[in-house]
């Protein structure tokens, strides 16, 4: 089969069209003919090796796993001898490891649902990263209620166009942050106010927020602190070394919390985020879309930070 593969870390350049051995199921997995993927934060910053934590993560001299890809959509092709929830044919999504930059991969049962019926397999595909994200950090991290002023830094990327959603969802008052070419969109999510921050700095305009939620990890709990209320928590997708010592020292002093977590699969979650999708409440957006063979390309645009929604590999 067809697979991207990387053997070393570096720019989008180490990333290869090969011929791989096609993998079979272990006897909890589905393997997985893939029709879409997509290009999240993890997959790049897993690829260039900068940081140690990613490194931590991933092999600290090479990749441990040479083929990237967290999020997928594609059809069941066999299934384990212990897979109780799916048949060959049927259409599923999800993720939460690597292996989807490729024709076919293997997932545990518990890691994959059945598609959202109102989703073509790139919008669905588009889905795992960045809605579950910003479901745990909201609901379960952030603890988010109706009513609450909750500010969404980052709001038309791959995570923060989900959180808007989201947070309207719960029936709060949401304020989104992004460039000026993209107020439009985010004001489409739901966002009941957007700041443009090319022209304001939402942090020194005196305005004050139950909930920061810094979905690109491009501002500091230093830096939110005043915009915060009391008891307000700061939460950010990028863990650093000044995060992690402020996640301590706020866990003992102070009200006001920095708060980072790694966001596990919960496969109710995954199912309660289709259900959402089937309703109406939730939906993708995609910025482009690259063939596998441009995988490269598509790692070097969604780099740059920039993507509107997602950017999606299709098969």
């Amino acid at each position: 089969m067809k697979a991207i593969v990387y053997t070393k870390y570096g720019p989008p350049d180490v990333l290869e069209l090969k011929e791989v051995e096609k993998p079979a199921p272990k006897d909890n997995e589905v393997l997985i003919k893939v029709h879409a993927s997509t290009v999240t934060p993890m997959d790049w910053r897993f690829r260039n090796g900068k940081t140690i934590i990613a490194r931590f993560m991933t092999g600290l001299l090479r990749p441990k796993n040479s083929i990237l890809g967290v999020e997928l959509a594609g059809e069941v092709e066999a299934v384990g001898k212990d897979v109780k929830l799916f048949k060959q044919g049927d259409q599923v999504f999800g993720g939460g490891r690597p292996g989807a930059h490729a024709e076919y991969t293997c997932m545990p049962e518990d890691k994959v649902a059945m598609k959202p019926s109102n989703m073509t397999y790139e919008e669905a595909a588009a889905v795992h990263f960045g809605a579950v994200t910003a479901l745990l950090f909201l609901r379960d991290y952030g603890c988010i209620q109706s009513g609450q002023k909750v500010l969404i830094n980052g709001a038309s990327g791959g995570v923060g166009t989900f959180a808007v959603q989201l947070a309207k969802y719960f029936r709060a008052e949401v304020t989104g942050v992004c460039s000026t070419t993209n107020l439009e969109l985010v004001q489409s999510l739901g966002a009941d106010r957007v700041i443009d921050y090319t022209k304001e700095d939402f942090t020194k305009s005196g305005q004050t927020y139950d909930i920061i939620f810094d979905a690109v990890g491009k501002s500091s709990f230093s830096k939110c602190k005043s915009a915060l209320n009391r008891n307000g928590i700061y939460l950010s997708t990028v863990a650093t070394i000044p995060l992690i010592l402020q996640m301590l020292w706020t866990s003992k002093i102070g009200s006001k919390k920095a708060i980072f977590a790694m966001s596990p699969l919960n496969k109710e979650d995954l199912i309660f985020l289709k259900d959402l999708i089937e309703a109406g409440k939730v939906r993708s957006i995609i910025d482009r879309c690259y063939p596998l063979e441009q995988t490269a390309e598509a790692h070097r645009y969604a780099e740059q930070g920039h993507a509107k929604g997602k950017v999606v590999i299709t098969l």
